[in-house]
């Protein structure tokens, strides 16, 4: 087995959760503390994967076209500052199209990135500011932390002796 992995949600720990939907360039706005997160991260050994619920692709609202261009965009202000996701995996489903195994708090989505990485679960970490993110992560074996939507990751990785 691997190194582990640190696994973000996106909406309201990478990003500001605005209550609405983040699909639209001009409002993403990357949480302070981000960045120094990411770093600290990678130089503690882990790699960092954001998952992500985008039902709003299975609603009409957006396009599965639209989420990879903020995902491009959320890269590019990253690197503008000096760091990198190592991988963005989103579910494009919305509940009422039946259940998929994807959607958090299914654990697909960290299941493909612990393959991909050849990754140990039991050294890699999910911070999410829903109940679901943490189920995904019990569900694949992978130690989940529940913090309030906005918050300050890098205060999180200190008090779980990430970094």
């Amino acid at each position: 087995m691997g190194r582990g992995i640190l696994f973000l949600d996106r909406d309201g720990v990478v990003n500001r959760e605005r209550g609405a939907h983040t699909w639209l360039l001009k409002d993403l706005e990357v949480l302070p503390g981000v960045v120094l997160a990411v770093n600290a991260a990678h130089a503690a050994g882990l790699r960092v994967v954001v998952v992500t619920n985008q039902s709003g692709i299975g609603l009409g609202l957006y396009t599965k076209s639209d989420v990879e261009r903020l995902h491009d965009h959320l890269r590019t202000l990253l690197a503008a500052d000096g760091a990198y996701l190592d991988a963005m995996y989103y579910c494009p489903h919305h509940p009422s199209e039946g259940r998929c195994l994807c959607r958090k708090p299914g654990s697909l989505l960290l299941e493909r990135a612990l393959s991909r990485f050849a990754a140990d679960p039991l050294s890699s970490l999910m911070i999410g500011d829903r109940p679901r993110d943490v189920e995904a992560a019990l569900a694949a074996g992978v130690n989940g932390v529940l913090v309030e939507a906005n918050g300050d990751l890098m205060q999180t990785l200190r008090q779980q002796a990430v970094v």
